[in-house]
């Protein structure tokens, strides 16, 4: 197969001749600015707060059967340890975002020991 010249065949071809799809566009966009909520919940989180760090990322999964909240969004460390929910006064449109099948996820911003409570601040992004 000729793969010479230039335009679109010459993009989508790699070096031996084979078909290269480009990739999609892929970009994480900040929503909101946040913290977790209920902290003090969660049993060994003064234990688990030494190796929670700036920058780490955060899962979210929502929790629709949640008693609490139809809207409850859990946060967990990439590791699978839940860690606390998105607060509730701020989760309606991330849920509904979620529920639509975006993926959201969250970045620890800062954190601090205010007496027996752990405030961890989050970033909160879209991956798009």
């Amino acid at each position: 197969m000729n793969t010479g010249g230039s335009g679109l065949i010459n993009l989508l071809h790699g070096k031996n001749g084979e078909l290269v799809m480009p990739k999609p566009f892929e970009k994480d966009i900040f929503l909101f600015d946040t913290y977790i909520a209920g902290t003090s919940h969660i049993e060994g989180i003064e234990e688990l707060e030494p190796h929670l760090h700036i920058g780490d990322k955060l899962d979210f999964f929502r929790e629709p059967d949640n008693s609490y909240d139809k809207q409850a969004i859990m946060i967990k460390t990439t590791d699978g340890v839940k860690i606390g929910y998105v607060p509730q006064v701020d989760n309606l449109i991330f849920a509904r975002l979620m529920d639509a099948g975006k993926l959201l996820f969250g970045k620890i911003t800062a954190k601090e020991k205010v007496q027996s409570w752990i405030k961890i601040d989050i970033k909160v992004y879209l991956h798009e």
